[in-house]
């Protein structure tokens, strides 16, 4: 027997999960409903299925193909022009159908007993037999009424409540005599329901209604979706899963990994190719697709994951769907009823609120609150600069295709046959990144000088000697052990500036990348002597003889980072006690918390070795974080001022740059040296550009970004810095106890408040016209500066986070607390009144 699979609805209720998808296709238990009906006709010993397709036929042609794989034989027909109704489009086909054939819906799952349905269909000598269910509320389907014999008397197609008059439903299967399609117009739009079963009824066709027993459930909207997956985990359905049940209702597919922490409960289902991260809880009724990674602390509570999802750390959902490629990034709430369309993102901490639905491609900001169905306007493109580079989660944003064309938009922004640096740190996917970066070069006409692994300070260093107009950087963030970061320098070895920024950006979205020709292809080359280079310069700017008498002992923690392989070389050449620890290269990323452990063990080595002074170098070579003779660490603000107080000893009369945030605590001792203080915006090109342009600069940075010396090269440089600071403590015949306890007291204090972005502008506009001009600072956010204390606050949005940080500085304490909770109330509350704003406008919509 054939069988006829009605695969040719656009599924609109189901709408977003059918934008992209015909309804047989949307999956259940991870395969496509469809499959499931091939799997029954399969058992029923129904091998040659024909699908009639309308809505996107190539997706099931392209999966199914000649059913081979899948035990059977597809024959497809397409209704190119218009659909022609469920009985239509099997008239259309009746060449095909020379005996006895079943006609079954392509959007239900079941579990009927097909062979005993037929069996009564022969034993009955019907024409025409209907399998009939059960069901409690048959509002949504045909009723119908047979009588003592099963033969069909009556029947309504989807009647409203005061014209039910049974409970016995049409499932859309059917076992027909190919003789009855005689009764139907040639292409014309029919129906079975509505026009053959009718007409038959008035002839007097013999028709019965064979009543099944077993499962039924038409996935015709978004609630019976989720059911029917839920009613397969618990059994109540007969389907064929393809994974491995690891304990009673838990089945799990190959190359899934779980972590030991993560709890499971059943049943539930977790596909191929999967990592569940550590403390992942999934609730009974979850479902998740293959190749889906569940971020640690995740809190899944019955949702349907699709193939490919990534959902962030701490994420939770509710009862939702989660569709084909989509990512939920870190805390984002994803809640009962709610469905997120193919290849969408949800933003850090947004929340998707019940039964809002969100069509595929699009992207719902950080920290948003979304009430109300995300349908149409494309969402805008996120920048790909953010306050430094481009940065994303490895290998998921940040891909090879990625790469590749944000290498290529960099070129096409260049002149053709010019030359640029890659380099990265160690990690093989900063290599497999700044690979694709290089190809992306050379496609359009770019020659790379290849630094290979290399710290970034000493690529800054060369990248003026090598004649070339710019270069990029490749490396794990030093702030997010998740995320790459790719930097992009200009001749100088500068951060290039915004503008830059905007053209590579213009070039990536628009795709205005030029295609070199065979000839024009760019080359690779390999420089050498980079080490000798960056030691040449790092041993002109020192006073090598102090460092070499100054019998110094110090313990280095290179944290197993690249820039391990350098420092010692550079140091021995000193003559130096240096206690290496953690320098062997891995591919390992360490966590802030394993960081900080090695940071409390390198205290321990410090105080039992007695040595003048440990650090801790991070970032590739850039940041550094010191501890003094005691063991305890020198960091952030307080780093920041020893290190100024440090230099502008050695150098009086000096310059230095910090950032806009820095704490007063270097005006002061600016004063004590008749040094001068300039403050940049708050992110890295600022410092950079303001070191180079300003006479006389012998720092910049902070503690948190890293310190410059303009005099050797526009970058940070953690490992120049080890060096100048032991020759200016030698000099100087001090230690670095000694120097904190000269610092001055100063109250620093900082605060974190949510704020959307499409309120950021406001607020700061607000915070403008409710002071008195002669009270800001406008160098970066909105610093107000009170004459009376002396103290001052800044307010300053954050450049990549839908976030405002507010810093709070005053020699009184008293000042510094009260202002604080002041200006974070203030905050708070115009955020509040701007989001009900937004609400009621919303509303009124």
């Amino acid at each position: 027997m054939r069988a006829v699979l009605m695969a040719g609805g656009s599924g609109t209720r189901l709408r977003p999960l059918t934008c992209d998808l015909p309804k047989p296709m949307v999956p259940v238990l991870n395969r496509p409903i469809a499959e499931h009906i091939i799997n029954l006709l399969k058992r029923h010993q129904i091998t040659e299925v024909i699908a009639t397709l309308h809505y996107l036929p190539d997706v099931m042609r392209e999966y199914f193909q000649d059913g081979a794989d899948f035990g059977v034989q597809m024959t497809y027909a397409v209704e190119e022009d218009q659909p022609l109704g469920t009985a239509g489009c099997v008239k259309n086909i009746a060449e095909l159908l020379d005996d006895t054939f079943m006609v079954i819906s392509g959007d239900c799952i079941t579990d009927f007993d097909l062979s005993a349905a037929i069996q009564f269909h022969r034993d009955r000598g019907s024409k025409a037999t209907l399998v009939l269910a059960h069901v409690p509320n048959p509002i949504e389907f045909g009723v119908v009424i047979t009588d003592e014999n099963l033969r069909i008397r009556r029947f309504l197609e989807k009647p409203s409540s005061s014209e039910i008059f049974s409970d016995t439903v049409n499932t859309g299967i059917y076992i027909l005599e190919p003789e009855l399609l005689d009764y139907l117009p040639a292409n014309q739009e029919c129906d079975f329901s509505k026009d053959l079963f009718p007409l038959l009824l008035e002839k007097d066709v013999p028709m019965y209604g064979y009543i099944a027993e077993g499962y039924w459930c038409d996935v015709g909207h978004l609630d019976a979706y989720r059911e029917a997956q839920y009613d397969a985990l618990r059994h109540k359905v007969k389907l064929e899963v393809d994974y491995e049940e690891r304990s009673p209702g838990i089945w799990v597919g190959q190359n899934t990994y779980i972590d030991s922490s993560a709890t499971l409960e059943a049943p539930a289902l977790i596909g191929s190719n999967c990592r569940v991260g550590a403390r992942v809880t999934i609730e009974a009724g979850t479902v998740i697709g293959d190749n889906v990674t569940v971020g640690a602390d995740a809190d899944l509570k019955r949702p349907i994951i699709w193939n490919g999802a990534i959902v962030g750390e701490e994420v939770h959902l509710r009862a939702c769907v989660i569709s084909r490629g989509t990512r939920v990034d870190r805390r984002a709430h994803v809640l009962e009823g709610a469905v997120v369309g193919a290849l969408s993102t949800v933003g850090e901490e947004a929340q998707v609120s019940p039964g809002v639905r969100v069509w595929p491609s699009k992207k719902i900001e950080s920290g948003a609150t979304l009430n109300m169905n995300l349908i149409w306007g494309n969402t805008a493109h996120r920048n790909l600069f953010g306050q430094r580079g481009v940065s994303g989660l490895a290998n998921i944003d940040i891909t090879p295709e990625f790469a590749v064309k944000l290498g290529a938009a960099y070129g096409s922004t260049l002149k053709p046959g010019s030359l640029v640096t890659v380099s990265r740190d160690q990690r093989s996917i900063s290599r497999m990144v700044s690979r694709s970066l290089i190809a992306g070069l050379m496609s359009v006409g770019v020659h790379v000088q290849n630094l290979e692994a290399t710290a970034i300070p000493v690529a800054r260093l060369v990248i003026p000697t090598l004649q070339v107009v710019g270069g990029i950087h490749v490396r794990v963030h030093p702030d997010r052990p998740d995320h790459i970061l790719i930097e992009f320098f200009d001749e100088k070895g500068i951060d290039i500036p915004k503008a830059r920024e905007k053209k590579i950006e213009g070039a990536f979205f628009k795709e205005d990348i030029r295609r070199a020709l065979i000839h024009e292809i760019g080359t690779m080359s390999y420089p050498s002597q980079l080490i000798e280079t960056y030691t040449t310069g790092f041993e002109h700017h020192l006073n090598v003889e102090a460092i070499r008498n100054s019998k110094f002992k110090v313990v280095i923690d290179y944290v197993y980072a690249v820039s391990g392989a350098i420092l010692p070389q550079l140091l021995g050449k000193f003559s130096s006690d240096a206690v290496v620890l953690n320098a062997s290269l891995s591919q390992n990323v360490l966590s802030m918390a394993e960081r900080e452990t090695l940071l409390i063990q390198l205290g321990h080595v410090v105080e039992a070795l007695r040595a003048n002074f440990g650090v801790q170098v991070s970032a590739n070579g850039e940041q550094l974080i010191l501890v003094d003779e005691s063991g305890s660490p020198i960091r952030g603000e307080m780093l920041t001022a020893l290190m100024v107080n440090t230099i502008l000893t050695s150098h009086p009369r000096g310059t230095v740059v910090v950032p806009i945030h820095t704490s007063s605590a270097v005006e002061q001792i600016a004063r004590r040296h008749d040094g001068r203080v300039i403050r940049t915006k708050a992110n890295p090109t600022a410092l950079m550009e303001a070191c180079q342009s300003n006479s006389n600069v012998v720092l910049g940075g902070s503690g948190d970004m890293g310190f410059i010396f303009p005099q050797l090269h526009p970058g940070f440089d953690a490992m120049f810095c080890i060096a100048k600071l032991m020759e200016m403590l030698t000099l100087q015949e001090r230690s670095l106890g000694q120097i904190r306890a000269e610092l001055p007291r100063v109250a620093h204090r900082t605060a974190t408040v949510r704020c959307p972005w499409t309120v950021k502008g406001a607020l700061m506009r607000h915070l403008v016209e409710t002071h008195p001009a002669e009270m800001l600072q406008l160098v970066d956010g909105v610093k107000v500066v009170d004459a009376k204390s002396g103290g001052w606050v800044l307010i300053l949005p954050d450049a990549g986070e839908p976030l405002v940080h507010i810093f709070a500085d005053s020699e009184d304490r008293d000042w510094v607390d009260d202002t604080l909770r002041d200006y974070r109330n203030r905050v708070q509350d115009f955020v509040e009144r701007e989001q009900g704003i937004e609400a009621a406008r919303t509303s009124m919509e």
